[in-house]
């Protein structure tokens, strides 16, 4: 039987705000899941990867880092699984199922695509809490944790208003769909509220996600090569795994990039070309999946929509990059319209 820590603070940033949420629900060391009976290990926090999988250096592997803290901090096994090609929402269901019968709790999907199948699967087993990151489901054993990704876009934006020589800059959104048009709305007005006289190049790879639009680097590079072309010199992506490719694209040149979700300055696997990745507009999902699986450990489990926002430090814009401290006014304009959107004297669109 997993043990119920009792931690009296929060490592993680966002954590915190979301244990203070109104949440009440069972515990996986309650009786079995009512339509499935039969005896269950009980065992801890298990994620199921949106397209692209661990090693894309953004989006999973932030939520793979909040697993591994849950697994150091709770001593409790874990389970990461991949997703397959080409797979359904039937695929999705079945992965889901096997975690829950295998006694995970929580259970969290990385990434909307899980939203069908979560909530078939979350129906099924009452007493086990699920997640879901970017998308909201309405259940009672749910927590839906969603990020104010245009927030940080917009600080995106005005980093790449103030690096830019060539007074164009450019947008890689992996999947022309409502959530990567969150990330463009930010970058946009956060550009244009710096300096209207610079010029907006944007591109999405694909119209839907299995076409490859989050996992295909080469995609992201010929998309950025274009807009180099054009004479582009600051790149900001919000493509998943496609996005390396627009950063190898970028520092070829000699041009800035601008990563998403995790700061992919301090990535390895971009360790070549990390002298050309300005900033990153950080997106913790990582602190999220941890919150979900202490509010667990602790017995108070998170459900309903849990927003991750600039206040909780939910999302952000890193400055590992010794050279954003060095573009004349960079580092001062984020900070001022950071503070601007937090006091809400700055009204950042989302679409």
């Amino acid at each position: 039987m997993r043990r119920i820590s009792r931690l009296t603070r929060v490592a993680v940033g966002v954590a915190s705000l979301a244990l203070a949420a109104t949440a009440c629900g069972g515990t996986s060391s309650e009786a079995g899941n009512s339509d499935e009976g039969g005896e269950k290990k009980d065992m801890g926090l298990a994620i199921a990867y949106d397209i692209g999988g661990k090693g894309d250096q953004s989006f999973n592997d932030a939520a793979y880092a909040g697993l591994e803290k849950a697994k150091k901090e709770f001593g409790y096994e874990t389970a990461d699984i991949e997703p397959t090609d080409g797979e359904t929402d039937a695929d999705k269901v079945q992965r889901l199922t096997s975690l829950a019968k295998q006694g995970y709790n929580p259970i969290v999907g990385i990434g909307y695509v899980y939203g069908p199948a979560m909530e078939e699967v979350a129906k099924k087993y009452p007493k086990t809490t699920f997640g879901i990151v970017d998308s909201v489901v309405e259940a009672d054993n749910v927590a839906s944790l969603v990020f104010a990704e245009h927030e940080a876009s917009y600080l995106a934006g005005v980093a790449a208003a103030k690096a830019t020589k060539s007074n164009t800059v450019g947008f890689v959104g992996g999947v022309n769909i409502p959530l990567i048009n969150k990330f463009e709305a930010g970058f946009k007005q956060g550009v244009e509220d710096t300096n209207p006289k610079v010029k907006i190049l944007s591109q999405y790879l694909t119209q839907t996600a299995e076409e490859g639009g989050f996992s295909s680097p080469d995609k992201g590079k010929a998309a950025a090569e274009g807009q180099l072309e054009k004479k582009a010199d600051v790149l900001y992506h919000a493509a998943g795994l496609s996005g390396q490719g627009v950063i190898e694209a970028a520092a070829t040149e000699k041009k800035w990039a601008i990563g998403v979700d995790s700061d992919q300055y301090q990535q390895e696997a971009l360790a070549a070309y990390k002298g050309y990745i300005l900033t990153s507009a950080l997106k913790d999902v990582g602190g999220s999946v941890y919150a979900l699986a202490q509010s667990v450990e602790d017995g108070k489990p998170l459900t309903g929509t849990q927003t991750f926002d600039l206040k909780v430090d939910g999302v952000g814009l890193s400055e590992s990059n010794p050279e954003f401290a060095k573009i004349a006014g960079l580092a001062d304009a984020v900070a001022k319209a950071k503070e601007g959107i937090i006091d809400g004297s700055i009204k950042v669109k989302t679409e």
